[in-house]
């Protein structure tokens, strides 16, 4: 063989390793074991493995499971299924997973031989494939990171730096910009990629509840609790927990998620028992954490145990250049998912849209694509195919903020100054809405 081939043992039983390292060793291949997934799933973090042989019924997470995350992170992963307990439902599922192959012991060596040989040819087209995607882009997941801009440019950089570290991170930005985006990226490319990556959506819960989401609860805790759950921070072990609208959550919650943190240790709501966990935290807000600490608003020790790296998400009127882009990918993402032909867009509406100044950053774009595509009946998205196109070209304005002001100002005169219903239209929160009210001067007519 031109080069060498690895294998991966995954066995609970140390004579069938024994075995299969000794065939495998005695035909050529450099060959390691692990007596169960998680062990697997580790040394998978750390060396690359052409094929994986893995037992199915083993103690903890079973070989299915252990397929699942190993084909949902490299789809092309060679992984041949091994059980003493063959059934036609667990062969069909495993294959249904992307499993290579499917064997039974006891093994005939000739046959899993051939079998290992054949699991070989595709190999080769498999790097050629990581070669390419390499070329392309050097991270994992960031296929909805649009952008060439230079401060699209910096933030890959950042996410680059910061994956390969078990620091806490603090994505900051305003509300639309794809924070989230940024987090599932920096886990993606984390050493922690084969474990779950848990989000938290701090703003959308009470206190009570989310302390609940977070740390689970015992049977009988509180009313309505009817069985034991698990929390968040013990679903995450080993992965990310991404704790979204940290700004939002209380002072009681602050103490409690600085302890955790810092001892990586709870308990549950109702129980006794200590957990311990092994997560790294990622947060994201739309506020100035810096500025909520000085007004005694945010715990100053909290702010800093998360904020060991700042990554900020620039603003769509930051990075206009990358507007074209990102139109190109929503109208073919729209199309696909509505079944319909792939369109473009003309020149005057696409013009439009890199004048707009978006207050509901990406989202917004999104939103205002989706929704050409749905009302338009042409093959190209017009300019009276969105939202204020009319209005907003047929009037000049000297600079951007010009525009966004005259912008917000139909539409808080269209809601008759409502500030949740305008902050709604405009998929901003409202402390956004007021500042950009108190940037501008804005009242209502008289």
């Amino acid at each position: 063989m031109a080069k060498k081939i690895s294998i991966l043992i995954v066995d609970d039983e140390e004579s069938v390793r024994d075995s299969l390292l000794n065939w495998f060793i005695e035909d050529g291949y450099r060959v390691e074991c692990a007596g169960d997934a998680r062990r697997a799933l580790t040394l998978l973090e750390s060396d690359e493995f052409d094929i994986i042989l893995a037992d199915i019924k083993m103690p903890g997470m079973d070989g299915l499971e252990m397929l699942k995350r190993i084909k949902s992170l490299k789809k092309d992963s060679i992984v041949i299924m091994m059980t003493a307990f063959a059934t036609v439902d667990t062969a069909v599922q495993a294959l249904k997973d992307g499993a290579f192959d499917y064997v039974t012991k006891p093994f005939d060596p000739d046959d899993l031989s051939h079998l290992i040989r054949n699991a070989t040819k595709q190999i080769s087209l498999i790097e050629e494939n990581e070669v390419l995607k390499e070329k392309v882009i050097s991270l994992e997941n960031v296929e909805d990171l649009i952008g060439n801009s230079e401060a699209m440019k910096k933030v890959l950089h950042e996410i680059e730096s910061v994956a390969q570290s078990n620091a806490s991170v603090i994505i900051t930005g305003e509300s639309g910009t794809g924070k989230e985006l940024v987090a599932r990226a920096i886990h993606a490319n984390s050493p922690r990629k084969f474990f779950p990556l848990v989000s938290v959506h701090c703003g959308a819960l009470s206190e009570s509840l989310l302390e609940s989401e977070l740390f689970g609860h015992e049977k009988g805790a509180f009313t309505g609790a009817v069985y034991n759950r698990k929390g968040r921070f013990e679903m995450a072990d080993s992965g990310t927990i991404f704790l979204d609208e940290i700004a939002t959550i209380s002072q009681k919650m602050q103490v409690e998620l600085l302890r955790v943190l810092e001892s990586k240790k709870f308990v549950r709501v109702g129980g006794n028992k200590e957990i311990s966990s092994d997560f790294r935290v990622i947060c994201a807000t739309n506020r100035d954490l810096k500025t909520m600490v000085e007004k005694g608003l945010f715990r100053e020790d909290l702010f800093y145990r998360l904020n060991v790296v700042n990554i900020i998400v620039p603003p769509l009127r930051d990075r206009k250049e990358d507007i074209p882009l990102l139109v190109e990918y929503f109208i073919k993402k729209y199309c696909h998912s509505m079944n319909r032909p792939l369109i473009t867009i003309e020149t005057a509406a696409l013009k439009h849209l890199e004048e707009f100044s978006f207050p509901g950053n990406i989202r917004e774009l999104e939103n205002m694509i989706e929704r050409a595509i749905v009302v338009g009946n042409g093959k190209k998205i017009s300019l009276k195919d969105l939202p204020m196109g009319r209005e907003t070209v047929n009037t000049t304005f000297e600079s951007l903020d010009d525009l966004e002001k005259n912008h917000i100002s139909q539409i808080l005169t269209k809601y008759s100054w409502n500030i949740s219903a305008t902050a709604k239209a405009l998929k901003v929160d409202r402390v956004t809405l007021y500042n950009k009210i108190k940037k501008y001067g804005l009242k209502p007519a008289k």
